[in-house]
């Protein structure tokens, strides 16, 4: 049965705002349904013109752009309670893919009722507004990281920041958490060859900072990473939930 958005069980978490029972209320309205993928199911691809969007109830996914050379760029990493689609839902059609990379539940909104939050509910309006500008923001510091930081100040700034999305979503126990993607997704995502961050992931491990192996990064001193991904281990701010 589809989850209620008053029972969802994100709202738990320490990454999401609080809903009021209105918002509650409208969302639910909007949810049309949930979907449940498989990994390596495209959920959107570029280019196309879905007619859903959705949020990401549990599972993981990766954001991606295939260039004309046959090349790929990881945009970013897909987590719980990340809204999916929003590009399309402005402009019309995607200008990259989502795929799910574990088994996936979705949440399913109808694009046609988007426009309904800046007509009847402007307060969540405002949220998606936040939602479009951090993921700006976020996009500034890849950019910041792929043209500026070495290859092991970039992967540590990377890991860094999938462990504290982990740590909010309750995913890490022991300084551990579930990582599905690979050192090739990585790689895609901060411009560095596979050797290379294959070479500077064991670096970091030689020296103790962390280990990835068999689907599971561990952080084993998560302020001495952020020392050397030139970054802080402030806690993140919470994030609106669609």
């Amino acid at each position: 049965m589809p989850t209620q958005c008053r029972y969802c069980p994100l709202q738990r978490k320490d990454a999401f705002l609080p809903m009021s029972k209105e918002e509650l209320m409208f969302m639910e309205k909007f949810k049309s349904g949930e979907l449940t993928v498989e990994p390596g199911t495209p959920i959107l691809l570029e280019g196309s013109n879905a007619p859903q969007l959705y949020t990401a109830l549990s599972g993981m996914g990766i954001r991606d752009k295939m260039l004309e050379n046959g090349k790929r760029q990881v945009i970013s990493f897909v987590f719980p309670g990340d809204f999916i689609g929003l590009q399309a839902g402005v402009m019309g059609e995607m200008g990259h893919s989502v795929e799910a990379r574990t088994h996936m539940r979705l949440c399913v909104f109808n694009r046609s009722e988007f426009y309904s939050f800046f007509k009847s509910h402007p307060e969540r309006a405002f949220d998606i507004t936040w939602l479009a500008a951090i993921e700006e923001h976020f996009m500034g510091e890849v950019l910041a990281t792929i043209g500026q930081r070495t290859a092991t100040q970039a992967i540590a700034w990377a890991l860094l920041k999938i462990f504290q999305r982990g740590q909010s979503l309750g995913m890490v126990t022991h300084n551990q958490m579930p990582l599905p993607y690979t050192q090739r997704d990585l790689a895609d995502a901060l411009g560095l060859s596979l050797v290379h961050t294959n070479k500077t992931i064991a670096a970091l491990r030689e020296r103790q900072l962390l280990s990835w192996s068999d689907g599971v990064l561990q952080i084993n001193n998560v302020d001495a990473l952020a020392k050397e991904g030139l970054t802080t281990a402030a806690e993140r701010q919470k994030r609106p939930l669609m």
